[in-house]
């Protein structure tokens, strides 16, 4: 080992001057030499990189290598780190919100080409050419969020399902197999984000508060502000999880909510398939969603006066609660003639947790309305008591 690295120091140095880097501001000098021996006898292709990149790009290229984990240092090309580096600056050229990123987040945010431990795909201009026509015409980016949520499960035919091949799937491990966990999944979305320049990261936790397993899901940046998502949106910062999320464990590294991050931040991302990775980076966001979770409580506290009602739509009646007995249907909810709610059950791809919830008042009686599986309307009263309650509802 140790003649490896006195080789590829010799090769640094043979390369050029090895603190000399036309172009890059000298806080990453060090780091790049540190970078050029680990990457052994790649050290040609990444200095390649480095020297090829157009001037406004250097120092793009130089945060990517400079933090670059060691086994991408000795297989990533120079084409491979220039293609996404290229088209990371088109899409900021041509987006005004990613003009508006400052260039700490779009480093570290955007310009990066995986977000966890998956596989290197070169997905960057392929995501760029798919995606970039879903909000070619978006004023902002909310919207232009919105328009790639709602949008990419079509354009890349990928489902989630428990029978993937594995966790930590890259984009097109999972567009090859058509499914993928929900950390596949999230990780399909932050490279969809990533390519039209919506800073996105990896939001999870290895373990919920009350043991029952793991969990994984997007943030995205708005004008200084993380928000959560995920592959199937119920909107920013609305998800079945936040609950959960919201009695997370900011001190405890199994309990707590984690965000991925390329920069070194001091800590690293929990891998639950495999917990001796530790050169994701990470930071522990626990905080924010307790927050989140907080004000969310507060303004039900009307739960004096309120309680949730869930609701599952089946096939049928002789359904068990299993994931692909689950039907998508869109349920309004009425107090007489008033409609006081509506939203679309969870169905058989989404996540077992996900369930449509309402909250009500208390002492009063609802009816809850959908189109059954012939077309015709049908309609569930429910009395409404002091405790939560569940309904199912069938499709045929």
């Amino acid at each position: 080992m140790l003649k490896k690295s006195i080789l590829a120091l010799l090769m640094v140095l043979s390369l050029g001057a090895c603190t000399k880097y036309t172009g890059i501001p000298k806080q990453y000098h060090q780091l790049l030499d540190e970078a050029l021996v680990k990457a052994e006898q790649n050290a040609p292709e990444i200095k390649k990189a480095l020297e090829a990149a157009p001037a406004n790009q250097k120092e793009a290229v130089a945060f990517l290598i400079a933090y670059m984990p060691e086994h991408d240092l000795k297989v990533l090309s120079a084409d491979f780190i220039l293609e996404n580096t290229d088209y990371a600056f088109i899409a900021r050229e041509q987006f005004a919100w990613a003009q508006a990123i400052p260039d700490s987040v779009f480093f570290n945010d955007v310009l990066p080409y995986a977000s966890l431990n998956e596989r290197r795909d070169n997905w960057r201009k392929d995501f760029y050419e798919r995606f970039s026509k879903y909000v070619k015409d978006c004023k902002d980016i909310r919207s232009a969020i919105d328009s790639v949520n709602k949008n990419i499960r079509d354009e890349v035919i990928v489902d989630y399902n428990t029978k993937r091949e594995k966790p930590d799937q890259s984009p097109y491990e999972s567009m090859k197999q058509n499914m993928a966990s929900c950390s596949g999944l999230s990780i399909l979305l932050t490279d969809a984000f990533r390519a039209v320049g919506i800073p996105s990261r990896i939001g999870g936790t290895p373990n919920w508060h009350d043991k029952r397993g793991n969990h994984n899901w997007n943030e995205v940046w708005i004008d200084g502000q993380w928000y959560f998502t995920e592959y199937y949106p119920s909107g920013l910062n609305k998800s079945w999880f936040l609950p959960d999320a919201g009695k997370s464990i900011p001190d405890n590294p199994e309990h707590a909510i984690y965000a991925s991050s390329w920069k070194p931040t001091g800590i690293h991302f929990p891998l639950v398939w495999d917990f001796d990775i530790k050169y994701v980076p990470a930071v522990n966001v626990s905080e924010r969603y307790i927050q989140l979770y907080e004000a969310e409580e507060a303004a039900k506290k009307i739960a004096e006066t309120h309680v949730t009602v869930k609701v599952m739509m089946f096939k049928d009646d002789v359904c068990t609660f299993q994931g692909d007995d689950r039907m998508s249907v869109n349920v309004d909810v009425f107090c007489g003639a008033d409609q006081v709610g509506g939203g679309r059950t969870a169905g058989p791809t989404q996540d077992m947790n996900d369930v449509l919830e309402f909250v009500l008042e208390k002492n009063k009686t609802y009816s809850f309305n959908y189109t059954g599986e012939a077309g015709q309307m049908k309609s569930i009263k429910l009395n409404i008591s002091d405790e939560p309650q569940s309904l199912k509802l069938y499709y045929k």
